[in-house]
């Protein structure tokens, strides 16, 4: 098989570029190794920059129309005090709110729009297995798809399969490891009424859960210190019930959602990133090129303006022929900067905040500096455009091709 583009990762990074590749003509091979779309407990938050996107695209009333919430404000509780962190409604995007969607949905509805073109190919249950350098340069990727091993060759090779990933260890890639003190465990309890309609974090006596609203149920991230889950399952499941009552006491009545602990899912968290984003034919963008702390929940939305950037460099450099590597360093230039400064405040944000706070045994109450930050409105907005739209957001400059043509 050959094409112009083989994307390696069916995720927000690989869909996005694949999307928008084929939608300027230029041939392109998505290739996901799973036969669906659908894993739980995957990053869900839609930012204001990924839907001005969609916005750009003619795509957003369609988006939107798909199952989703949307949340205006964000709130965390710390002790017995509520206070409001961000604010969205002051963002200058055409949507003023962050959409709670399932990730499933939202690739979904990028695979549906990019089959429109002819360009477009997405094969599923198809793992990139390693890559191929001819004369230094990558040429191609090695697959294994339903038993069967083959070769794709292709101009250029895009490794956007997660922060595990198979290209950039098989281009050999140098990773530099930042890390992070905590772990996540995700969970799901069902929602009622009269529960809070909005995000809200909870802080108390040492421990940490954030819940977003799903519709019909609640998605939580239990925060926990990196590599303790081990001793919290010997500790029992009925102790990690007691756990999340104390800190969420109104979710007591349904912890019996919790049967064992194949009901919780352990998201060991990375941060990291590499120092060179490409080598001769090949380029990693996304989670494959920067692992994000989940603070935030920005790393969707860093993955798709990766996307958009690169589609952005690379039109041209196929109109022309074959990207060059200067092409790739172009990317990789224009998306370090943004990278490097979500990452700086995340890892600000984990190791002066949260680590800390995971010691913390008593009652807790704010610090006197996020009561004052909370309570002068205006700065809300601050946080709330670092975490809806960013440094440095990308826009659609790639054509259109007429659906269905190459041409």
């Amino acid at each position: 098989m050959t094409t112009r583009c083989a994307i390696a990762g069916g995720g927000p990074a690989g869909m996005m570029l694949g999307f928008l590749l084929a939608r300027a003509g230029v041939d392109v091979i998505v290739l996901e190794k799973h036969a669906d779309f659908f894993r739980d407990f995957r990053g869900d938050t839609i930012h204001p920059s990924t839907l001005q996107l969609m916005h750009e695209l003619g795509l957003l009333d369609a988006f939107l129309a798909q199952p989703h919430q949307e949340i205006r404000q964000v709130r965390a509780q710390i002790g017995d005090t509520l206070l409001t962190l961000a604010d969205l409604t002051h963002l200058p995007t055409f949507s003023k709110f962050l959409a709670l969607m399932p990730q499933w949905d939202f690739l979904n509805f990028l695979a549906d729009n990019a089959r429109r073109y002819a360009a477009f190919h997405l094969q599923m249950e198809t793992e990139v297995i390693g890559v191929i350098v001819e004369g230094g340069i990558v040429v191609g990727v090695r697959v294994l798809t339903h038993g069967e091993q083959l070769e794709i060759r292709a101009d250029l090779v895009v490794g956007a399969d997660g922060r595990t990933s198979t290209v950039r260890a098989a281009a050999g890639l140098d990773v530099r490891d930042i890390g992070a003190p905590m772990d996540i465990l995700w969970l799901r309890l069902s929602r009622r009424p009269g529960d809070p309609d909005e995000i809200l974090g909870r802080i108390d006596f040492g421990q940490m859960m954030v819940m977003l609203d799903r519709g019909d149920y609640w998605q939580c991230a239990f925060v926990i210190s990196k590599g303790g889950f081990d001793t919290i399952q010997r500790a029992g499941i009925e102790a990690f019930r007691a756990r999340i009552a104390a800190l969420v006491p109104w979710v007591g009545d349904r912890l019996g959602e919790l049967h064992d602990w194949n009901d919780v899912k352990l998201l060991t968290v990375k941060v990291d990133r590499l120092r060179k984003w490409y080598r001769r034919g090949l380029l990693c963008i996304g989670d494959a090129a920067h692992a994000m702390s989940p603070i935030g929940g920005v790393g969707i939305n860093l993955a798709v303006q990766d996307a958009v950037a690169a589609a952005n460099v690379l039109y041209p450099a196929f109109v022309r022929g074959r990207p060059a590597t200067s092409d790739l360093r172009a990317v990789q230039r224009r998306r370090v900067f943004p990278m490097r400064v979500i990452q700086a405040i995340q890892v600000a944000v984990q190791n002066g905040f949260l680590s800390p706070l995971l010691d913390v045994k008593t009652k807790m109450k704010p610090p006197l500096l996020l009561r004052v930050f909370a309570a002068i409105k205006v700065l809300h907005r601050i946080p709330g455009y670092i975490v809806g739209v960013g440094p440095r957001p990308e826009h659609i400059h790639t054509p259109e091709r007429t659906p269905g043509s190459t041409k």
